[in-house]
């Protein structure tokens, strides 16, 4: 797939502000847009499937919503025919997952697999087949180049089973993250960079590659936020024009989250585990990185976002189609 995406890894100036930047990588990608022709006939979005796209394309949001967010959720989980099969505690997880926006699969990877994929980072780093994005924190893309992070992790054949189940339609593995520190972010819901149309089709997959706590880094995250609305570009000043989008976009963005936060009293908490251990959460459950309590701390980790098949997928925050190549196809 040829792509300007390996400039923008390094790249921070005007270009990644001009939409026109966009359409040309989106006509250099046609192949992985092809799919969206009958997707925006499905959904009533008539412009080119190389245009911008963002939620101003969508003024009524279709009413199939993911089965999960439905208001009878929890009693359809439990009278799923597959629920019952499931272990006790991944019962319960899953009931957690619909009343707060996340579950936790304790040990899901084993200490060889985790072993593995940390040693195969580092040896990739050190070859220079990957590097830290823009940000100094970021590895974009492991599973492109690493065998470990592709089939042990990324698409192990057990997590997508569980996130179809989730989900209610089968997953697209879309793109990986990964840290060697913590990301230290600002509190943000997914669905601002990756987003779906009907909404909510979309989860994350994060795994600890070592231990992770307060002193590192670690997740903190927002139960029930993800029952707030949608938050879009449309909600803050964004400064997006017809032509281009706006330089401070993502900080207003984050000033919005902070905002809602303290106007619904959401209580903050932390995620505390072992290397293995997978945290999965919903598509607009606000999260972030914590502080680095101890200076030079790692917090080895990776994060896996999945869309879903037959809905609409864009980048809300830079109002583009998401490329879904024959790799994020294959499973």
């Amino acid at each position: 797939m040829t792509s300007l995406s390996n400039l923008f890894r390094k790249y921070t100036g005007a270009l990644r502000g001009l939409k026109l930047a966009y359409v040309l990588n989106n006509l250099l990608n046609r192949r992985a847009l092809a799919h969206n022709r009958e997707l925006y006939k499905k959904y009533g979005l008539r412009k080119s499937i190389y245009a911008p796209v963002g939620s101003g394309d969508f003024p009524a949001h279709h009413p199939d919503i993911p089965w999960l967010d439905r208001p009878a959720a929890m009693e359809a989980l439990r009278q799923h025919p597959e629920f019952s099969g499931f272990p006790a505690e991944l019962q319960r997880q899953l009931l957690h997952f619909v009343e707060e926006g996340y579950l936790v699969l304790k040990g899901f990877f084993s200490e060889g697999q985790v072993e593995r994929l940390n040693a195969d980072i580092e040896r990739l780093l050190e070859s220079k087949a990957l590097d830290f994005n823009y940000t100094g924190r970021k590895i974009m893309e492991s599973y492109k180049v690493s065998s470990v992070a592709d089939e042990e992790f990324f698409r192990n054949p057990d997590l997508l089973r569980l996130l179809d189940f989730i989900m209610g339609k089968p997953v697209i593995p879309f793109h990986t993250i990964n840290f060697i520190e913590g990301s230290e972010q600002r509190a943000h819901s997914d669905s601002i960079h990756m987003a779906t149309e009907p909404p909510g089709y979309l989860i994350a997959a994060w795994t600890a590659l070592e231990r992770v706590g307060r002193h590192n880094g670690t997740l903190f995250f927002y139960p029930k936020s993800h029952r707030l609305p949608y938050v879009t570009t449309q909600d803050y000043p964004s400064g997006n024009t017809a032509w281009t989008i706006g330089p401070h976009s993502n900080k207003h963005y984050e000033d919005h989250i902070e905002q809602l936060i303290e106007k619904h009293g959401l209580q903050k908490k932390y995620f505390e585990g072992e290397a293995g251990d997978v945290f999965l959460w919903h598509a607009n459950l606000i999260h972030g990185g914590s502080p680095i309590r101890q200076p030079g701390a790692t917090r080895r980790s990776m994060v896996a976002h999945y869309f879903c098949e037959g809905v609409v997928c864009y980048h809300e925050i830079s109002q583009r189609p998401a490329l879904l190549g024959k790799q994020n196809s294959e499973r």
